[in-house]
């Protein structure tokens, strides 16, 4: 089939290489002359594990091309996905600007039958909000469908989650969109990972959901974990136990600093703002959000009781809110950072990818490649992300570099009883 990707983010460079890499041909359609230049050339601007290589191999086959030119990225492709970004705005809502631009194109542009495909995460009754502005802008009256079908690619796993998806949700009021659609998706599902069918407005609200889901079970262990710490249980193991039920599971019941990145923080508020907006009580997720900005803070609280934090310098391990991602959109390691710096601290940070994102939002940050590097006579260390890279190293030689054996885990990445055995002073969260 011959696709259009309006969006080169995260969701719209994976979506389009991953169905490039099936044999469709994939145009990827962005504004930003800069980005596509650096596409185009073989550059990719993102971090995602698994994806250069695919990318590489359908560029240099001829099955992707990435343009600035809307004209061309409507009429010559038969499904269009909207993949732009939908960040909150000041009465946070999800902010559709960028998706009503692509929709005024796809109107004016439009020269035959087109399936439009909200892949962006929208609110409610984004769909007709689309539909209604193609319409208001075509030069004459052609058929077209306008579907939800919600990503669910998990960043630092989102190739994998391309090519082996736990569900494929399609909205659609069109039983010609809906054969089209499963159609191109046929080869990606399975008897126990099925394509499943919905109208529009279910679609657009599975996916706030399940990430609503996902972010209530962090917040809910990480408010858990103060009653941890003051009666002498471990999160950790409470945490195991619980997952041992087939009714509860043991995914995403990691106490730690809390959520970050592109989704669960604006989707959260944004599904908030939903619930109020049709007079539906919100209550749940407001303190899901509250106890989840609370988190971020709590390393900066355990560091103040045991040193002084003016004239200090801080290490940091971990700049990206999560692994296997050079992502550092609502990463608590920024607010850590930030709140450290105001206090009078100097810090020394450290991440395997995210330094060169980090760098054009932190202001007098000494940043280091080498872990142990960066925590030479450094007063404290701050585990904030928790990347593979930190887990198995040297804990002698980092007790030798440290000024102060001092170590905040901030993602519960080590074991208490060997940092004490070693002569840390070792702070996990809810530990």
């Amino acid at each position: 089939m011959k696709l259009t990707i309006a969006g080169t983010g995260y969701v719209g460079l994976v979506t389009g290489t991953g169905f490039a890499n099936l044999g469709n041909d994939v145009i990827c359609f962005d504004i930003d002359k800069a980005k596509i230049n650096l596409l185009a050339d073989g550059v990719l601007p993102i971090y995602e594990p698994g994806l250069e290589e695919i990318y590489k191999r359908n560029l240099k086959a001829g099955r992707l091309e990435f343009i600035t030119d809307a004209k061309k990225a409507v009429r010559e492709s038969d499904i269009i996905f909207i993949c732009v970004n939908t960040p909150i705005n000041e009465h946070q809502e999800a902010d559709l600007t960028a998706v009503k631009e692509v929709a005024r194109a796809i109107g004016q542009y439009m020269n035959d039958y087109k399936i439009v495909v909200n892949k962006s995460t929208v609110p409610v009754g984004t769909a007709d909000f689309v539909k209604k502005i193609i319409k208001e802008n075509q030069q004459k009256k052609i058929e077209f469908d306008v579907v939800s079908n919600p990503e669910f690619l998990r960043e630092g796993a989102a190739v994998k989650d391309f090519e082996n998806p736990d569900r494929i949700v399609i909205g659609s009021e069109s039983k010609k969109a809906e054969e089209i659609m499963t159609s191109l998706y046929r080869s990606r599902a399975r008897a126990d990972r099925p394509i499943m069918i919905t109208n529009i407005r279910t679609a657009e609200i599975i996916k706030y959901a399940s990430n609503a889901m996902l972010a209530t079970r962090i917040s809910f262990m990480n408010q858990l974990s103060y009653l941890c710490e003051k009666t002498g249980a471990d999160i950790k193991a409470v945490a195991r136990g619980m997952g041992f039920d087939g009714r509860i599971g043991s995914r995403f019941l990691q106490a730690g600093l809390g959520y970050g990145g592109s989704c669960f923080p604006k989707d959260i508020k944004a599904l908030i703002s939903m619930l109020k907006q049709n007079d539906c009580d919100s209550d749940l997720f407001e303190a899901v959000n509250r106890i989840n900005e609370k988190q971020k803070s709590v390393v900066v609280k355990k560091l103040k009781s045991v040193i002084e934090i003016k004239d200090s310098t801080i290490a940091v391990w971990g700049i990206s809110f999560k692994p296997k991602t050079d992502d550092i959109r609502e990463a608590p390691s920024i607010i850590i950072i930030e709140e450290l710096q105001n206090m009078g601290a100097k810090i020394h940070a450290c991440d395997p990818v995210a330094i060169e994102n980090a760098k054009n939002v932190l202001n007098d940050v000494m940043f280091f490649e080498n872990p142990y590097e960066t925590i030479r006579d450094c007063d404290a260390l701050i585990v904030a992300t928790e990347w593979n890279e930190f887990r198995n190293l040297d804990m002698r030689a980092v007790k030798i570099l440290l000024k102060n054996p001092i170590i905040i885990d901030g993602r519960n990445i080590y074991d208490p009883k060997e940092m004490t055995d070693l002569g840390f002073k070792y702070m996990g969260i809810g530990r």
